[in-house]
């Protein structure tokens, strides 16, 4: 149960949450100035990307914390919890902990957008528990996003694909110039595996900002050879960035990163709605957009071989359920379309009429624990139900099957609300 001064918090959080977003930094930079700016008090690295960020700073994070660093660990959104968001050498920070920090925010008296106040308080958590080397994810695109007030030794940008399109623009180089918004002057910005138009779109970005680039399009990254916890193939190259940004750490703090801490923190990472297993037959992925739900195809093929698989899907109204369902349809029998707790989820009819089109075997079921059950059903004995489609779907059924608890008043980024707006600095 949540103690009074947590709820109070996320009750706080949720008003905030009501105003929508507004990207920009300059509250947020008002703000981190009354607070004694925490963010410089720690070694960071960034990382930004469409799919991919949250592997990789999990991944950065694991093997720092292998080689005896003191971590801090942001990223969003949650499944559960708001404090799964702020980590500590791989522990969440406290619910009251957050709260008392949060008092400091609000004396501020700047008023931060909610994503603002989470950063703010990761910032603050971090520098009072003496973390070293932070590893912080960027919310949405980069150029305007809080975490971009931090002090980076490196940068990362992991893939670039169409998602957030109202937000961050409707074509790969816009979406990339976004992005690039994290790149700073002679701090060094490691790319993964994007399009030719969005890294050319990078490569003048870093130009402009005299930042030194290495693209995995050519630059020769090394792929990691040790074993790493995360399933499927697009995470042996979310490791190569994980290796090379954990190094560039290490060397800002004088830490040399072994190869017995790599293999050590890429054995041992554990990234919950990954590709994760609950018992053989049950698989959580938060793929939620079209490149997500092919990396996902491609982890299933090879962890499925043969297995009969049904899913269970529900999907935002500003994504493209369409891709989505195409994507996974060659690795599917089945699909049971439902509706998660997010007010943008589309109804689960509505999504089953777009999966006809390319299943044969499609039920609408608009309680996700009933869809759960009867994904079972579908995938008969020794089939694998997968959840997929929405973060918020995979929170909400993964917690009700783990047991874990979850908060009382449920809070995440508000990219669904009417205020939205932008300013240029």
């Amino acid at each position: 149960m949540a103690s009074a001064a947590y709820a109070e918090l996320l009750a706080r959080l949720d008003g905030v949450r009501a105003l929508g977003v507004e990207l920009g930094l300059d509250r947020m930079r008002r703000a981190l100035a009354r607070l004694g700016d925490p963010q410089a008090r720690f070694t960071a690295v960034q990382i930004a990307g469409t799919n991919g960020k949250g592997s990789t700073a999990a991944m950065t994070e694991a093997v720092l914390r292998a080689a005896g660093l003191r971590t801090g660990l942001y990223s969003s959104p949650h499944l559960s919890r708001f404090t799964e968001r702020i980590r500590i050498a791989g522990r969440e920070v406290e619910g009251d902990r957050l709260a008392a920090l949060d008092r400091l925010v609000v004396a501020t008296e700047v008023p931060l957008t909610y994503f603002e106040v989470a950063t703010a308080l990761a910032f603050l958590a971090m520098a009072e528990a003496g973390v070293e080397v932070a590893v912080l994810e960027t919310g949405l695109g980069g150029r305007l996003d809080a975490v971009t007030t931090c002090v980076p030794c490196a940068t990362a940008i992991t893939s670039i694909g169409l998602d957030h399109t109202g937000y961050l623009g409707t074509t790969l180089p816009e979406i990339a110039g976004e992005k690039a918004g994290i790149m700073k002057p002679g701090v060094p910005c490691f790319v993964g595996p994007v399009p030719a138009a969005a890294g050319d779109a990078l490569e003048r970005a870093a130009a402009a900002v005299g930042a030194p680039l290495y693209q995995a399009r050519r630059e020769a990254f090394s792929m990691p050879t040790f074993p790493i916890a995360l399933a499927g193939a697009h995470q042996r190259q979310n490791a190569a960035l994980a290796v090379v940004l954990a190094r560039m750490a290490g060397r800002r703090l004088g830490r040399m990163i072994d190869d017995a801490a790599l293999a050590s923190g890429l054995a041992g990472v554990r990234w919950p709605g990954r590709c994760e297993r609950v018992g053989d037959d049950l698989l959580f992925d938060c793929a939620h957009n079209e490149d997500g739900a092919r990396a996902l195809a491609a982890a299933l093929a090879e962890l499925a071989p043969g297995r009969r698989v049904a899913l269970a899907v529900s999907i935002v109204d500003d994504k493209d359920p369409a891709g989505m369902l195409a994507a996974l349809a060659p690795v599917a029998a089945a699909v049971v379309t439902t509706r998660s707790d997010n007010p943008r989820a589309l109804p689960a009819a509505a999504l089953a009429a777009v999966a006809a089109r390319f299943f044969g075997d499609v039920t609408a079921c608009e309680d996700p624990g009933a869809a759960l059950v009867e994904a079972r059903r579908r995938a008969g004995p020794g089939g694998l139900v997968v959840v997929c489609g929405s973060m918020f779907l995979v929170g909400m059924l993964r917690a009700r099957v783990l047991g874990e608890s979850v908060d009382p008043v449920p809070t995440s980024d508000p990219v669904d609300r009417q205020r939205t707006s932008i300013s240029s600095t």
